[in-house]
């Protein structure tokens, strides 16, 4: 009897950006899950090494918490997933001569599916919370460089995110609404046909 792969991974329109789902083991207790395994993931073509797992906490619904990234040479990748809650995560292709420049995509992580997604280098990320209480956990392949952190406006008109909440009802931090916009952003990431 051929075993089921413990990972489904599915790539998605933007290069190098891809929906992990774990499998879920479930028996009367409840589930076990591998959440990741570095295997499967270098056989599909993700070679992040993680080296910190960061945690955040929104408290209410329509919280935006983004788009951000950070500069080279501490640029990193990540592997977000939701433990409580649920969110809508959007990754920007920032790598100078990709075919996607400048495109999005958006997906809904939730704690109850399981679903990650794996943003690589070079992409601005966000998210905004679908529920109150709720809590986002992501692995990320370097440590953090505040010397190094930026981002882009979340509302950005070029970029036209279609957020799946009012703008009125957007929670935002301070450091997020004084983000510039796409427009005057000069890259320093290169897109490496991968």
């Amino acid at each position: 009897m051929a075993s089921l792969p413990l990972m489904e991974i599915r790539k998605l329109a933007l290069t190098g950006i891809a929906v992990v789902r774990p499998r879920r083991f479930m028996d009367a207790r409840g589930y076990f899950v591998e959440t990741y395994n570095e295997k499967a993931f270098r056989e599909v073509g993700i070679t992040a090494t993680f080296v910190q797992d960061n945690q955040s906490y929104s408290a209410k619904r329509g919280t935006i918490r983004g788009l951000h990234f950070q500069l080279p040479p501490t640029s990193q990748a990540k592997l977000v997933r939701v433990l409580q809650g649920s969110v809508y995560d959007v990754a920007v292709d920032l790598r100078a001569g990709s075919p996607t420049y400048g495109q999005w995509i958006g997906e809904t992580l939730t704690a109850d599916g399981g679903e990650q997604l794996f943003v690589p280098r070079g992409f601005a990320h966000a998210f905004c919370t679908l529920a109150p209480d709720t809590l986002v956990a992501y692995k990320v392949d370097d440590f953090y460089a505040p010397a190094s952190e930026s981002g882009l406006i979340w509302n950005d008109p070029l970029l036209a995110i279609e957020w799946p909440i009012a703008p009125d009802d957007v929670v935002l931090s301070d450091r997020d609404l004084k983000f510039g916009g796409f427009a005057d952003f000069v890259s320093p990431f290169r897109y490496e046909g991968n």
